[in-house]
């Protein structure tokens, strides 16, 4: 019998230019997560890698990779379902930005590579262009546990509501969505976005970034937060590591459906 009400943890982590320092501060934060008593966890988008293009290749790894083999053990280690972030995924000729998830048991049971590609020039603000290293995925990722359908996305895909529609119709509830929003775009569309997304859809958003580093390329805004079905925060950082727990409560998340019928 599926529980109508569970925990999960976002976990706020640093990156840093050593990868192997980036991996145990992964260990670190899931293994905390897990102990307050998550039952999924998620983690930032390129927590293995700054978020620097002239970085992306030299960070990259295949699907059977070191950093994919390590979320598996943790996985597995603490018995939960772990929304790996993402990382630069080495496939074929190119380049993905790519989301891992894996069962308890430690097994990948979803992929997500990211569909919408950070391409901005912001005047006086900042500017980016992702599909100059990354290629596009091209799928919706819908994926089953034991706590029901959840969804996933990866930063950018945040801005294109009609992905959050399809996922919910696809019977998600609960949409995880590593980010690394920036100092410009973040104060400005981050908190309105997430609760856009989770309004619009009557589910859950769980939105993972990777605390601020100061002095770095790319500055992360943080602001790691839970929003509900009401399109409140049930949980939220600021820009410092941490992690955050939150409720998911699928009673809840049914009642606010039957009493605003949007989805009918």
């Amino acid at each position: 019998m599926m529980n109508n009400s569970y925990k999960i943890a976002i976990c706020q982590m640093g990156v840093s230019r050593d990868k192997e320092q980036n991996k145990e501060r992964a260990a670190h934060f899931v293994g905390q997560a897990a102990k307050g008593g998550a039952v999924a966890v998620c983690l930032p988008e390129i927590w293995n890698c700054p978020y620097e293009v002239k970085l992306f290749s030299a960070y990259a790894e295949p699907e059977d990779g070191p950093s994919v083999s390590l979320m598996s053990g943790l996985a597995r280690k603490y018995g939960v379902y772990l929304v790996g972030g993402s990382i630069p995924e080495q496939a074929e000729e190119a380049l993905y930005n790519t989301s891992f998830v894996f069962s308890p048991t430690g097994g990948l049971i979803a992929k997500h590579r990211k569909v919408h590609l950070f391409d901005v020039d912001i005047e006086n603000g900042i500017r980016f262009r992702e599909s100059g290293f990354f290629a596009a995925g091209d799928k919706l990722t819908v994926f089953d546990t034991d706590y029901g359908k959840m969804g996933l996305a990866i930063c950018f895909d945040l801005r294109f509501p009609e992905m959050f529609r399809e996922m919910s119709k696809a019977g998600a509830r609960l949409i995880f969505l590593p980010a690394s929003f920036n100092m410009t775009t973040g104060p400005a569309h981050w908190d309105t976005l997430i609760k856009s997304r989770a309004l619009d859809n009557q589910v859950y958003l769980a939105a993972c970034a990777s605390a601020r580093t100061p002095g770095s390329p790319y500055v992360s805004w943080g602001h790691s937060c839970v929003a509900t079905p009401w399109g409140e925060y049930s949980a939220a950082l600021d820009a410092r590591e941490a992690v955050a727990w939150a409720s998911i409560d699928m009673d809840y998340l049914q009642k606010i459906r039957q009493e605003i019928p949007v989805g009918n």
